[in-house]
């Protein structure tokens, strides 16, 4: 800084500091933000959309963790994943072996029907087990979508995270980022 310069400080009119505050607050929260651990599909479980109608749906977190939720998670899914074979219920030796296979089928069949149009549904599928989550226009839209998703060759459970409206859901969502 160059010699004889002088810098000086002083405070706004009544009620600035006030706003300073709260945008030193925003900027603080901002920042915590950015600085959260990213998700990634760590194991690349697939994870996609089959319906779009409802705009307001929240998105599923689906699959994605933080590298710490990832080490949790890995000794568990090795165990559940050969379990199912050891015990004499899966053909392949990894129960996660058939997850391709079950969302491509999925992605067909949902391609090639319209039920469940006025809907906004996302599916993960993990070790044959798919997970639906997503909103509904009514009660009645998701009527059979159990049964719809249970007919794919070798899934094993359909779980439902399903609301109706664009209302608080009931699973995990995607960060804004």
């Amino acid at each position: 800084m160059p010699q004889g310069r002088r810098f000086s400080f002083t405070l706004p009119p009544d009620g600035v500091p006030a706003a300073w505050s709260l945008g030193a607050c925003l900027l603080l929260a901002v920042t915590a933000a950015l600085a959260a651990p990213p998700l990634k599909n760590w194991f690349n479980d697939p994870f996609f959309q089959v319906r779009d109608r409802m705009a307001a749906c929240p998105m599923p977190q689906g699959p994605f963790a933080t590298e710490a939720e990832m080490r949790q998670q890995a000794h568990s899914r090795i165990e559940r994943g050969t379990s199912c074979w050891m015990a004499g219920q899966c053909r392949k030796p990894n129960a996660y072996m058939y997850d391709e296979d079950i969302a491509a089928d999925l992605r067909r069949r949902f391609a090639g029907s319209r039920r469940f149009a006025d809907a906004s549904l996302w599916i993960t599928v993990q070790r044959r087990f798919v997970y639906v989550e997503g909103c509904v226009g009514s009660r009645n839209a998701a009527a059979g979508i159990e049964a719809f998703i249970k007919r794919t060759p070798d899934v094993q459970l359909v779980i439902e995270n399903i609301i109706v409206g664009a209302n608080k859901p009931n699973y995990a969502v995607m960060p804004v980022r």
